[in-house]
């Protein structure tokens, strides 16, 4: 498969996964040399206590090491910042997602700024308990992007070092760093392609624990809060309004009902309570702080926007060593040559 794009850095976050990651390694270093893609491949070992180093280190691989756990995300951002090309693959080390439709990804790289492995092939290994939490947290988060989203954190996404690097400041160091970079893309007008891939039951143990769902919910209204403020501040503005305007309703309908007399001078009674008149400010708030946030993020979006080539995705300027930030990581690293 025809490759224009230069070579590709392909990036394994690993912790404790010393029974399947050689086996992982060997499948991605057959299928791009096979179409003659050249390519690097980094694995960060994220504090394994495992023999997951031991065996990275025999390999025709680059390795870096964490001394301790520090996350998922972390490992990513380490690896992308070590990497020596602007091509960036990632994918996790459990052998779960197929190493042979990365070619296919960086094709599709050509005219997107992102390309992510949705998880809706024929063969899925997904838990229904998993599956229902992520349907419900795709269906939030299309709803904040206005993008279909048919999968929202995959582990196997192709991308250019240049743009994710400029969200690092909002990436989290968890789990939840695919889900950041999605919404963050989508929220700054990316063009994000989804490419439906298999994913096949894992081995050993998965680290995704049923808590986390509770974090990538409110990662999704955080993130919407930082991109997209509307869609949290007009939905609170028009639910205190509308009780508002309800209790206002309640409170002429009591005094109407409580009044002697039906006349004119019902006018002059005070009418209306004091939870109504808070309700009503409160809904005027919220819609006025979610305006002022709307235009203060749009405007310091535009400002910061890359450039735009003709050909439909974004053109960034990135030093291809990266040492100074290889430099300042707090990791010990090994290179097999």
């Amino acid at each position: 498969m025809k490759n224009n794009l230069g070579p590709v850095s392909v990036i394994i976050p690993a912790y404790n996964e010393e029974d399947v990651i050689t086996l992982q390694i060997d499948k991605i270093q057959k299928v791009l040399s096979k179409v003659g893609i050249p390519f690097e491949i980094i694995v960060v070992d994220d504090g394994s206590t495992d023999g997951t180093a031991q065996k990275v280190s025999s390999l025709s691989v680059r390795l870096l090491r964490h001394p301790q756990n520090r996350g998922y995300g972390s490992a990513l951002k380490t690896g992308i910042l070590a990497a020596e090309n602007e091509i960036i693959a990632i994918i996790d080390a459990d052998n779960t997602y197929p190493a042979d439709e990365i070619p296919t990804m960086i094709a599709l790289l050509g005219n997107a700024d992102m390309v992510v492995g949705a998880r809706t092939g024929k063969d899925v290994h997904v838990s229904w308990l998993r599956q229902l939490g992520k349907i419900f947290l795709c269906f939030l988060a299309t709803r904040i992007a206005e993008q279909p989203i048919p999968d929202l954190n995959s582990g196997l996404r192709i991308f250019r070092r240049g743009c994710a690097k400029q969200y690092f400041s909002i990436l989290s160091n968890r789990f939840s760093f695919t889900t950041t970079i999605t919404l963050a893309y989508f929220a700054d007008d990316y063009r994000v392609v989804y490419h439906p891939i298999n994913y096949y039951a894992r081995v050993g143990k998965s680290k995704i624990v049923p808590w986390h769902f509770m974090d990538f919910l409110v990662l999704i209204i955080r993130m919407s809060m930082m991109f997209n403020p509307l869609k949290i501040f007009v939905p609170l503005a028009l639910f205190s309004g509308g009780l508002g305007v309800l209790k206002v309703i309640y409170d002429i309908a009591a005094l109407f009902a409580r009044a002697p007399q039906k006349d004119w001078s019902l006018l002059l009674q005070p009418a209306l309570s004091t939870s109504a008149v808070l309700l009503l400010f409160v809904g005027m708030q919220f819609l006025m702080i979610g305006m002022m946030a709307d235009g203060v993020i749009r405007r310091i979006a535009q400002h910061n926007r890359p450039q735009i080539t003709s050909h439909g995705y974004t053109n960034y300027e990135v030093s291809n060593s990266g040492a100074e930030e290889i430099a300042e990581l707090p990791i010990s690293l090994k290179i097999k040559q």
